[in-house]
């Protein structure tokens, strides 16, 4: 996800694609624990997005 795509989003869309994200990620270290984890790029892809969609949500919050 492109930084411009998060922040065209409002702080609704984005909390719900965070909440997305996490699950992804809890999900993503399982399979790692367990050896069943394909794509290992797809880890830090969402670490990444995760960061960025926080830092947005931080910055419009401050706005408010």
């Amino acid at each position: 996800m492109k930084i411009k795509d998060i922040r065209d989003k409002s702080i609704e869309e984005l909390e719900g694609e965070l909440e997305k994200l996490k699950k992804e990620s809890f999900n993503l270290r399982f399979q790692k624990a367990g050896g069943q984890l394909e794509n290992t790029a797809r880890v830090r892809f969402v670490r990444r997005t995760i960061a960025r969609i926080l830092t947005v949500l931080n910055s419009k919050v401050e706005k408010v």
